[in-house]
């Protein structure tokens, strides 16, 4: 896929990983749709990044918890861009649910945005991916292939991404490519220590700890490789290797 003047769609934009995603395709020269829900401040930011990067921005804000929504921000983008060629699934939250502390309501709200509304948005873009022979970045975790106690909803949806991935690349294939990417440790999580950081950095095989670039540089290689679909690429300096 040539990139330069495509349309794509990012989720989650505004901050951290979707951010990095959304600059590295906007400096391949697409036309990105920068969506975000609480992030407004982040989102223009993102935008500003884009265009210093040399592609163009639009904003789009959406509330992906909210059923309607993945559909609506489809249409939205349709709307104002004219098309969409690229889908890249971003949006998710990552908290600390320690076994026992898990409730109804935390549990329906991580299933809404980080399963059901990238399952949702690719389901209402696939019509429009379909006559530009499009494709979907899904991102996952690389939660999904490890078992981390505190965090066992957050994994049940990054596996769930796996599999929804694999399944989306049968049914929309030939036509659309979708694909994945698992980051590891590519930004700390809030509150870290210095000691945990320096751990953590220590028990990677690679020896230092990732980028929002590299999980980007890996989006853009499943974006150009026309001949993959279904997979999933784990970035995360050979942590899941250590075993």
């Amino acid at each position: 896929m040539e990139l330069r003047g495509r349309i794509a769609l990012v989720t989650g934009a505004g901050r951290r990983v979707g951010r990095a995603l959304a600059v590295a395709l906007g400096a391949e020269g697409m036309r990105v749709a920068v969506h975000y829900h609480a992030s407004d401040r982040g989102a223009r930011e993102t935008a500003q990044f884009i265009v210093d990067a040399g592609g163009t921005a639009s904003l789009v804000s959406a509330d992906l918890t909210k059923p309607d929504e993945p559909e609506r921000l489809v249409r939205d983008v349709v709307e104002q861009l004219g098309a969409m060629d690229v889908l890249v699934n971003s949006s998710a939250v990552m908290e600390r649910t320690p076994l026992g502390e898990v409730t109804a309501a935390a549990w329906d709200a991580m299933m809404a945005l980080n399963l059901r509304a990238p399952f949702l948005l690719a389901q209402a873009a696939a019509p429009h991916l379909s006559r530009r022979k499009g494709a979907i970045v899904n991102i996952a975790d690389l939660a999904a292939f490890e078992t981390w106690r505190g965090y066992i909803p957050h994994a049940i949806t990054k596996a769930g991404i796996v599999q929804m991935t694999r399944g989306l690349a049968h049914a929309l294939a030939p036509k659309i490519r979708v694909n994945a990417v698992a980051p590891g440790p590519v930004l700390l999580p809030d509150g870290w220590t210095p000691d945990q950081a320096e751990h953590l950095t220590a028990t990677t095989p690679l020896g230092r700890i990732g980028t929002p670039e590299d999980v980007a540089q890996a989006v853009l290689y499943l974006l150009s490789a026309d001949y993959v679909t279904g997979e999933t690429i784990i970035v995360d300096g050979g942590r899941h290797i250590r075993n």
